[in-house]
């Protein structure tokens, strides 16, 4: 099959699997590879990495930076991170305050729209460390909404009535991160950041690989084909990188499937094999 997903979350973040059941999981898949790419943190990353050492199985450790974009939702993953670096952890810190701090305010505007829902409730459903995922599905058990897409669409995206803002580090300050500690910037799912134009959007592609973007993720579960096709081809003409995954969080996102996404995604082992190409020429 030789396909692979370079968008997977564990709970280490606000996936459902822990980092190594993800690994099994990619395993049974008959995934050729996978990255790790949880939310602001590298927590997993030892536990996946042990996991994929025990069975012989190629993991790109990674991670996913949102950053600040006033416009819509910029994510940058970064791939070939060295996890371990001092001053990396030490910045990813920051972040993670950052959403301890939102996850009550989340909770208590929910109470305050009628919602009864409670901090244990939620840290109940995450096991550890708590994101909008977890809050979600903490209203899904108590009937409060009849499926995820409804927590998220009535409540929890941005714009919504309980949506908290939270710190993030602005987009160049990101990419230097990730640089710094030896991995690859990409930015994901290209159709949130919400750019009107076409030519919006090149703009902010260049302004971004002026800062040190490598890649776009151009295949990815929610695009269209159109979408698929429009960022591959601004991909060469920009000459980034063309990445792609499914974003797979289990069963805390609901119809979306390691290696194939909603259906129809397919990711050869070449798009993984020119990000390593490119860090071996670092």
């Amino acid at each position: 099959m030789n396909l692979i997903d370079l968008h997977t979350h564990s709970n280490a973040s606000d996936g459902s699997l822990a980092p190594g059941e993800l690994v099994a999981y990619a395993v049974q898949k008959g995934a050729a590879a996978i990255a790790l790419t949880d939310h602001d943190t590298v927590a997993g990353l030892p536990e996946a990495l042990r996991a994929a050492e025990a069975s012989h199985f190629e993991l790109v450790p990674g991670l996913e930076i949102s950053a600040d974009y006033s416009d819509g939702g910029m994510h940058i993953l970064g791939y070939f991170i060295n996890h371990t670096d001092p001053v990396f952890q030490l910045e990813l810190e920051r972040l993670q305050e950052a959403r301890r701090e939102r996850n009550p305010k989340i909770i208590a505007r929910l109470q305050e729209l009628g919602i009864p829902i409670t901090y244990d409730q939620v840290l109940a459903v995450s096991g550890g460390q708590i994101g909008r995922p977890h809050i979600a599905q903490a209203m899904l058990q108590i009937g409060a909404v009849q499926n995820l897409d409804e927590a998220f669409t009535h409540y929890l995206t941005k714009g919504a009535p309980a949506y908290v803002e939270k710190f993030r580090f602005p987009p160049d300050r990101a990419m230097a991160l990730i640089l710094q500690a030896g991995g690859l910037p990409v930015l994901a799912h290209p159709f949130t950041l919400n750019c009107t134009t076409r030519e919006q959007l090149i703009r902010l592609l260049r302004e971004l690989k002026e800062q040190g973007l490598q890649g776009l993720e151009c295949l990815y579960s929610e695009h269209t084909p159109e979408q698929s096709r429009e960022y591959l081809a601004l991909a060469e003409k920009l000459g980034l990188l063309v990445t792609g995954g499914s974003d797979f969080h289990g069963k805390n996102k609901e119809g979306v499937e390691m290696l194939t996404g909603t259906g129809a995604l397919r990711i050869p082992y070449e798009r993984l094999q020119s990000l390593k190409d490119l860090k071996a020429s670092h």
